[in-house]
């Protein structure tokens, strides 16, 4: 059996670190034992046997599942899509659209997981047309490759295709993009703790900036 391990990733640890302490102690109370992984995506873990790594963020899951020898991935959403040890909040019918994240684009298992919680919280999805594999970008991974005026609006134009006012997420910087945008992004993490999701750092040179030091420390 392969070994499992959890990683809270940058964003999360950046945002709210309280729900990655939470989250670990989840999975540690209703899973085998399960170590944690505080290293950034960005770098080789170097596992020394084969490593099933528990993510949350998008680009954790792609690096982690293409990227290193020896490991290989599943979602925290595919984690309580098929367990029965998670208390799910009510959110009473709010109705939101769903913006899929760039990097696990291609991954359907992600998709389907995400849904299945926000049906759990009792949450009426309204699919944008680019959606699941179809989804296009947020905006942010313009980022740096056009100005940051032309990447904010591509943020707005993402933002406008959502036909709900209010957009669940499961990407940080999503909810980077999405405020920028003028919707209310929704963090999963967020809604399954009953949390509002705040944009904190949303400027993208001052939020890339944040991410640049953490990975450079992690």
């Amino acid at each position: 059996m392969k070994k499992r391990i959890f990683a809270p990733g940058c964003g999360l640890m950046l945002y709210k670190p309280e729900l990655a302490d939470k989250l670990h102690s989840l999975l540690n109370d209703n899973l085998d034992k399960v170590d944690r992984l505080d290293i950034c995506c960005h770098h080789d873990p170097q596992f020394t046997e084969d490593t099933e790594v528990i993510n949350i963020c998008p680009g954790c899951d792609k690096r982690f599942r293409n990227d290193y020898k020896s490991s290989s991935t599943i979602s925290l959403w595919e984690i309580l899509a098929e367990g029965d040890f998670f208390a799910f909040p009510d959110h009473k019918g709010r109705r939101m659209s769903i913006l899929d994240a760039c990097p696990t684009r291609d991954q359907a298992r992600v998709h389907n997981a995400v849904r299945i919680l926000l049906k759990k919280m009792n949450i009426e999805v309204a699919e944008p047309v680019n959606t699941r594999t179809r989804s296009t970008c947020c905006g942010d991974s313009f980022y740096g490759a056009i100005p940051v005026e032309q990447v904010k609006a591509q943020m707005t134009k993402r933002a406008w295709e959502m036909p709900a006012e209010e957009v669940a997420v499961y990407c940080i910087s999503c909810i980077k993009s999405m405020h920028i945008g003028g919707k209310r992004p929704q963090y999963l993490i967020d809604l399954l703790f009953a949390e509002e999701t705040v944009p904190q750092t949303y400027e993208p040179d001052a939020w890339h900036q944040e991410l640049d030091d953490y990975i450079a420390r992690h």
